[in-house]
């Protein structure tokens, strides 16, 4: 039989999340997620879709990422879908940061190791996790394809004019500070998924993606290609998220390292975990901050306010910058199931051609729907992203058709 499986794995520095696919009919026959690696309380959750068990869950220690891989692998065995099976055609690995170098998924050998390695210094925190993951799964399974999909890849056919910023050029490159651009594979998928929802093929279609989750970014697509993107050198830029503050002064830095006499670890800490809507107003759950909001509180008000301020302000300059808009796409979990950040988001909006039906926009659900009036000249949808789908798909297309037969036992 052929093997048409592919394990994703994202391993971050303390969990792996992962999924089985099977790429005949791109179905789910597992799922899960490891946490709190190397801590006593360590807790798998393996869910096994394809023979619609119920889940199954434990806790214990789990030393390091390859004990972690081992257990996940022993519960993929009761399944009959261990990673040892001959099904399996290749395991496809999330890695936030590929750089410039990077800009398709690739099959990951010693060099490939080495750059993202290299890359570190502009992903401190993502970057090490991922390569810790990719190295515990090539010891399980050395003779299997393992391909690396980057969150950058998607963004780097934006032009020069988009990813530089406008600071001397030899100390960007020496220091490769420039745009970069994450949720590639986010924003990959729902670009496409929002053509096919219009009945288009997506080179004929230009769409503004809002990718609205705990962290948040937009991007500027044209014809399946991203021009501009929300996100920078890292994911601090941009709109406002739950804890990181997005766009701000540079200044605000040197102010607060003087006046403050705040350390650089200080001020990161402050703009990237204490900063956002969970500065503004403590909470980062817009399910709560709506709640707040419904019972009078004027800071939970005030941070909806910022956060769709800055939101406007993208969809206006990526309506600039593409100068025609077929569809805005909302998507991740607040995009996905925020009706009002939807309708807050474009009220106000008429004269660009944008508008929500309120009743459509109520409608939840797990498929792909437009919620823009009939006869609306742009749609504005709602495309629930599949990032794991995405990588999958990638994976197979590059080894898929390199994939041997294999024979069962």
């Amino acid at each position: 039989m052929t093997a048409t499986r592919v394990l994703v794995l994202n391993s971050g520095s303390s969990s792996v999340k992962y999924q089985l696919l099977d790429m005949r009919d791109s179905s789910r026959l597992a799922v899960g997620l490891v946490e709190r690696i190397g801590e006593e309380t360590s807790r798998l959750k393996h869910t096994p879709l394809a023979s619609g068990g119920g889940a199954r869950e434990w806790t214990g220690p789990i030393a390091d990422h390859d004990a972690a891989l081992k257990a996940v692998s022993a519960e993929l065995a009761k399944d009959g879908l261990g990673i040892d099976s001959p099904e399996l055609a290749a395991i496809g690995h999330r890695v936030v940061h590929g750089g410039k170098r990077f800009t398709e998924p690739t099959v990951i050998d010693d060099a490939v190791l080495a750059e993202i390695e290299r890359l570190i210094p502009v992903a401190p925190l993502h970057n090490p996790a991922n390569l810790t993951g990719i190295r515990t799964a090539m010891g399980l399974r050395p003779d299997l394809p393992q391909v690396a999909v980057f969150d950058t890849a998607f963004h780097t056919t934006m032009p020069e004019s988009a990813a530089r910023y406008a600071i001397d050029v030899e100390t960007a490159d020496r220091h490769r500070i420039r745009r970069y651009g994450f949720h590639g594979t986010s924003h990959a998928y729902v670009s496409r998924a929002t053509a096919k929802l219009l009945g288009k093929a997506p080179e004929d279609v230009n769409v503004i993606v809002l990718h609205l989750g705990n962290g948040a970014s937009a991007s500027a697509v044209r014809g399946g290609e991203c021009v501009d993107t929300s996100m920078g050198l890292t994911p601090l830029e941009g709109l406002v998220m739950g804890t990181r503050s997005g766009d701000t002064d540079p200044a605000v830095i040197f102010h607060l390292a003087r006046v403050g006499e705040m350390s650089i670890a200080e001020i990161d800490t402050l703009l990237n975990k204490k900063s956002g809507l969970i500065g503004l107003c403590g909470d980062n759950d817009m399910r709560e901050i709506r709640r707040r909001i419904d019972e009078g509180d004027e800071r939970a008000q005030l941070a909806f306010d910022i956060y769709i301020h800055r939101l406007k302000k993208y969809i206006g300059a990526y309506y600039a910058v593409l100068g025609r808009v077929d569809a805005i796409a909302f998507t991740a979990g607040v995009g996905e199931n925020a009706a009002p950040v939807r309708e807050a988001a474009v009220a106000g909006l008429e004269q660009l051609g944008l508008a929500v039906d309120a009743g459509l926009n109520a409608v939840r659900g797990d498929e792909p729907r437009l919620i823009s009036p009939p006869g609306a000249r742009v749609a504005v949808a709602v495309v629930p992203t599949d990032e794991e789908l995405e990588i999958a798909t990638q994976t197979y297309a590059l080894v898929g058709e390199n994939t041997v037969e294999a024979t069962a036992e």
